[in-house]
């Protein structure tokens, strides 16, 4: 089993930005592939951004890429979600997952946090 939780959700400004972090633990995390996901109300959930085993490798969903960036930091046990420039739409409750795939595929993550909230005030 891996327990993932979600930290750095709140309330920002239209324009501001926030850091999500989300920490694993259970087995070793370098083993599993990260993703970040977020769902609004009334809304299904969406695949934000996925991050690679070693970090070398990331992937994007064309309503984030060039505003939001996924890292890790495996000696932490922790992966991150750096968003910047961020709008109105995009508050939702954000996850992140873990899976011990090479390249999971759409929404199909092993292990799934509890989500945190992100609130974006125009």
């Amino acid at each position: 089993q891996v327990q993932l939780v979600e930290s750095g959700g709140g309330l920002v400004q239209a324009g501001g930005f926030l850091r999500l972090s989300c920490t694993a633990s259970g087995r070793t995390f370098s083993n599993y592939a990260m993703g970040w996901f977020r769902q609004a109300p009334g809304k299904e959930r969406e695949f934000l951004a996925r991050i690679s085993r070693n970090g070398a490798n990331t992937y994007y969903a064309d309503s984030v890429k060039g505003r939001f960036t996924i890292s890790r930091d495996n000696a932490k046990n922790t992966a991150y979600l750096q968003m910047n420039s961020l709008k109105p739409e995009d508050t939702a409750v954000y996850y992140c997952a873990a899976d011990p795939r090479l390249i999971p595929i759409g929404y199909s993550y092993d292990y799934w946090g509890q989500g945190t909230q992100v609130t974006v005030s125009s």
